[in-house]
């Protein structure tokens, strides 16, 4: 019997659509690995056993089954998305625990691919920090258990690379799909402005958070965020030389990149050479104050998003988060910082067409429960293994993570990959390269008995 367990989506859409299997009998296989592995991966908070089968037949049923581009594809979606008739919680005990009565635009356009919601993934507290622990458990690494996942889409990512999922949809504020991405071996886009619906909260973090797949390879990502962006994606860099910038350094003064990934980060710029690209150092211009903007607009959208809640029913840190948030509003929504940001880095990309930087500064923290922790540990915890991310936020411009290299561990390391606006496409064959050179193992083998320092292919 074919098992559709580990397989992309690209290649469960396509079996569906030639009726070679029914989305009920993908689906039945995935929610049986939920229900044995996830006990000990925390990736979902709330698992759709009865709703999503039959919604898997409802599928099975369309009159365009031949033509959708995820049939029967189960997908997991963050929970601080809405899902018809599904609560979403954003990881808090002072959210409303009201189903929706729509899907988010991007879950709808998933379900009219064809695409099967199984379950709703964890997250942070209002998706705040760069660990995914709270009130509804903690969420570890697959290839490292001991580790955290990576917030604040930490569940989708969990869920994808311990093969629970094969895709799934979070959203990135400051790296929230980067971030996890990079510590769970999966290939990931945080799109630019405007390029997919986003909605995200009470006002998308001032515009810096957008929604995007999570994926084990480059097609599967390419597919959804067609699908997300109702627009393909084609590669027309094919027989093109690309300017590639290198820069190891950290955006944040006083931090630090690790050896692991500064290594990788080499090997990847020499597998890029070799392909016949202009790679060469070069470092980005960014101000001394890029920390400053960042925190700012950072606490000022939890702020935002914490407004109506009841701060008793918050963790301690995200109430201090908020606090400091309400200081800067008022400046944030005035400051022209992001467009100075944009017009200081601008000339950077006239000149090359694709940055590529490591993904992480180190390894995650370790899976324990950072919500009853100090905020300051835990905003110190976040900014020291995660510095590169939160520039392309603020910019709004298209970044990827995607997977190179090991770490001492065995979990995956990563790269990163930014572009100027429009330029997903551009990533995407850039990200292809890199798989095609240097294949990683798609799913961390959980079944086997995963333990930390697990190896990896």
């Amino acid at each position: 019997m074919t098992s559709w367990v580990g397989r992309t989506a690209a290649e469960i859409a396509a079996a569906v659509r030639e009726k070679r299997v029914t989305p009920r009998e993908v689906v039945a296989e995935h929610l049986e690995r939920i229900g044995r592995l996830d006990g000990r991966i925390g990736a979902f908070r709330k698992v759709r056993a009865e709703a999503a089968p039959a919604e898997a037949d409802e599928v099975a049923a369309r009159p365009d089954l031949a033509e959708l581009p995820l049939a029967g594809v189960p997908v997991a979606v963050k929970d601080n998305l809405a899902v018809r008739d599904e609560a979403h919680l954003d990881g808090s005990a002072a959210t409303p625990d009201t189903p929706a009565d729509a899907d988010h635009a991007t879950v709808a356009r998933l379900r009219a691919a064809g695409a099967v919601v199984v379950g709703l993934t964890n997250v942070p507290e209002l998706c705040v920090f760069g660990t995914t622990d709270g009130v509804h458990g903690i969420t570890r690494n697959p290839w490292d258990t001991l580790r955290s996942a990576g917030g604040s889409s930490g569940g989708s990512a969990a869920a994808v690379a311990a093969g629970l999922v094969p895709i799934a949809l979070g959203n990135d504020g400051m790296g929230s799909l980067r971030i996890p991405a990079a510590n769970c071996g999966l290939v990931t886009i945080k799109p630019g402005f405007g390029v997919v619906p986003a909605g995200i909260g009470n006002g998308d973090w001032f515009g810096m958070s957008e929604n995007g797949p999570l994926a084990t390879s480059v097609e599967d990502a390419r597919l959804m965020l067609s699908v997300l962006a109702d627009k393909r994606f084609e590669n027309t860099t094919q027989g093109t030389a690309l300017k590639i910038a290198v820069s190891r350094r950290s955006p944040l003064i006083g931090t630090t990149v690790s050896r692991p990934y500064t290594n990788a980060l080499a090997q990847a710029a020499g597998l890029l050479a070799g392909a016949g690209h202009q790679v060469r150092r070069a470092e980005p211009p960014y101000p001394m104050s890029i920390g400053v903007t960042a925190l700012r607009h950072w606490t000022a959208g939890t702020a935002v998003d914490a407004a109506d809640l009841d701060p008793a029913l918050l963790t301690r840190r995200t109430r201090v988060h908020a606090a400091i948030g309400r200081r800067f509003l008022s400046g944030v929504r005035t400051s022209d910082s992001r467009e100075r940001l944009r017009a200081r880095l601008t000339p950077f990309f006239a000149e090359y067409d694709v940055l590529l930087t490591p993904a992480l500064a180190r390894r995650a923290p370790e899976a324990a429960s950072w919500h009853e922790r100090g905020w300051v540990r835990n905003a110190l915890a976040g900014s020291h293994y995660s510095p590169l991310t939160p520039a392309w936020n603020l910019t709004g411009w298209p970044a990827m993570s995607v997977p190179f290299g090991t770490l001492p561990s065995g979990a995956p390391c990563a790269v990163q990959l930014v572009g100027r606006p429009g330029s997903e496409a551009v990533l995407l064959a850039v990200a292809q390269t890199l798989e095609t050179l240097r294949p990683w193992q798609r799913t961390a083998p959980v079944d086997q008995g995963l333990s930390s320092g697990s190896g990896r292919r």
